[in-house]
This record gives structure tokens, sequence and C-alpha cells, in this order.
């Protein structure tokens, strides 16, 4: 008998606390990529991203608030998914990253780890990268340790400082790498789970000017990807998974030749099947479509594809690799594309969900 499976999409966006800030959609690959708005959740303020763990049915987003002394700091919310209705309901939130006085440590980004033992959250504008402990019924409880970056890069206004905007771990669960956009570098840490601490591993470096954003490895665990979102290019690495090491391999434009406008990038991720590479530009408000050379990491320009709205922040893949959906910031649209598989190039589906400024999208699979 076959084992009955829902696909939840959830969705994360800028929005005040009396805004419906995070988004349950049930998604219907088999009808076409269609979206229906199951739930909804106020109370948040700014829960710009969300990670979802399918086994023990949490949700986890970020979100800030005053801390009281004219500064604003990141929080933490988990909620039980209730999977069969699309339902969720919150079980604890947790200051993330205190700050004091006029700081700021609100964060952009939340992953989790593969052992499911740990939540780390990205502080861009604090500078800094949050550890955080998960309980035995896989609730944020405890702010561990705070990895605290310093110095700054090459564009004297968005390289001023550290800008740690996101957190990947390796396919073995062995490092974290956090890119830094203010200081062009990629860092890698180990979690000694002893003493619960965040400890360096090493540097990678990118082009002066660069600005890393985020990141995504090849299936194969073999390379991976880095988007600079100040210079609206892509660096491939290939990954010696016995050290922990990247080794530059090349570096490609995400725009087209004759686009001569303000662009940032936003987004990365490979195909499920490893031959091909997406990545998003905001300005020229575009999905750039590469195939990936396995051997060589190595990229090569198949087409652009308008996102149908403005300032695509983030996209995601169904983890059939058979549809990507974009959130649109400025557009406040998702906008679902199936995915051609012998040539990797997105088709507009026509469908599409209205989701004021989305700027995260999450699909999940979840036996029901």
């Amino acid at each position: 008998m076959k084992k009955q499976t829902k696909l939840l999409l959830f969705t994360g966006s800028y929005a005040s606390a009396t805004e419906s800030g995070v988004q349950v959609f049930e998604f219907d690959g088999e009808a076409g990529g269609t979206l229906k708005l199951i739930d909804s959740v106020q109370g948040l303020t700014n829960p710009t991203f969300v990670n979802v763990d399918a086994s023990a049915q949490r949700l986890y987003a970020i979100g800030e608030k005053p801390n009281g002394e004219g500064g604003k700091e990141g929080e933490v919310v988990t909620f039980a998914i209730d999977a069969k209705r699309g339902k969720l309901s919150e079980l604890n939130r947790m200051t993330s990253m205190p700050a004091s006085g006029n700081g700021q440590t609100t964060t952009c980004h939340i992953s989790r780890d593969l052992s499911d033992e740990y939540i780390v959250v990205c502080s861009y504008h604090g500078g800094s990268v949050g550890l955080i402990t998960l309980d035995e019924e896989k609730v944020a409880n405890q702010l561990a340790d705070v990895a605290i970056h310093s110095g700054h890069g090459h564009h004297p206004e968005r390289q001023d400082r550290p800008h740690p905007h996101s957190a990947i771990f390796s396919p073995d669960g062995q490092y974290l790498f956090v890119s830094d956009l203010g200081l062009d570098i990629i860092r890698s840490y180990r979690i000694n789970r002893d003493l619960n601490k965040l400890e360096v591993h090493g540097d990678t470096a990118l082009h002066p000017g660069a600005g890393p954003r985020h990141f995504t490895f090849h299936p194969d665990g073999k390379s991976a990807y880095v988007i600079n979102e100040v210079d609206s290019t892509i660096t491939s690495f290939t990954y010696d998974s016995a050290t922990g090491k990247f080794h530059t391999v090349d570096t490609v434009s995400t725009l087209p030749e004759d686009f001569k406008e303000e662009n940032t990038c936003a987004e990365i991720a490979t195909s499920v099947d490893g031959k091909y590479l997406y990545a998003s530009n905001r300005g020229a408000d575009n999905i750039a479509v590469f195939a990936v050379d396995n051997a060589t990491a190595k990229l090569t320009l198949i087409e652009y594809v308008s996102t149908r709205g403005g300032h695509p922040r983030h996209f995601s893949l169904t983890p059939d690799g058979a549809y990507l959906i974009v959130a649109n910031r400025d557009g406040n649209n998702l906008v679902v594309f199936s995915i051609e598989e012998t040539s990797g190039r997105l088709v507009f589906t026509g469908n599409t969900a209205e989701v004021s400024k989305p700027v995260c999208v999450k699909p999940v699979i979840f036996p029901v």
C-alpha cells in the first residue's frame, strides 16, 4: 500500500506583529503546482526566515523585538506542526541574540544541524552567529554560544563591517559554513558538542567586493556554490570533505551582458539531480539558470527567466525536483514554475499566490 504524503509550503515575510508573518500552503504537484492557503500566524515581527523539521513536526521562525533600551534583538519562535490539518501552534519563543543599548542584533537566517541538536542563526547587523540548543521536544531553548566576526571588506558602504548572512552545514554535518557578506569570506566552524561551542575551522576568501550571501552544496557533496550579492556573481568550489576545505574553481556573472541597472543577488540552489543551478537577481528580477559540470564544478548559462514579480528574495525547489517556487518580496506573490527534467529550464505554470512581502519559502513533505 502506497504511503500517503502531503507537501506543505511554509513562508516567512516582512510583517508587523499584527500582520500574518508566517503562512502555510498546501502544494499540489499532481494538479500542476497549485497553492492553497491553509494557515497563517500573527504575533511575530519580521519572521523573514524559517526552518522546518518534518520528522519532529516543528517549525522554527526568526523574529525581532525591542530590547527595552532603544535597540532591537533577534528571537526564535518554535511551532508545532499539525501536518494533517496544516496548522501551526506556538510552543515557545526565546531571545536568540540579545542586544544592549541601542544595538541591533536582529537575525536574517536560521538553519538546523543534521542531528537535530542545534539551531544556528546569523545576525547581519550584529556581525555575529548564534548557536542555540534544542531540548528533547525539539524546542529551541537556550543560546549556548555566540561567534563574533570582526573587520571589513572592500566596498565602503556595503562592507564597512561584518555581515554574516547564512549558515549552511556540510552534507555530513561535520562543518558549518557561514557566508559573511561584509568580509568577503566563508568562515567554517565545527561544533564542540561537549562544550556547546562554535570553534573556527578556517576561512575561504572570495574576491574583493563579492559579498557572499547564500550557499549551496552539490547533491554529490563534491562541489559547492556561493552567490555573491554585492557584485552579482556566483563562485564555484570543489570540496574536500575529509578536511572541510574549499578550492576555488571559477566565478561567473548572474546577469545578462546588456543589463546595466542596479542589481543584488539573493538565493541559490542546485537541482535535485545536480545537473542544474538556479540563482535569483533582484533588480533584473529573474532566475538565472546554469548547467553544472559535475566533474569540474564549472557553470554554463542556459537562460534567464522573469520571476513575474519584483525583488525575488528567495526561492526553493520542491523535494521531488519538479517545481521551483519564487517569493517576490515587492511583487507580494509566490510564483510557481515547473522544471523541465531534460533541460533544467523553467516554465511558468500559471499558478501564483498572493502574500504580503514574502522573503522565504520552504516546501516540505509530510506523511499523513
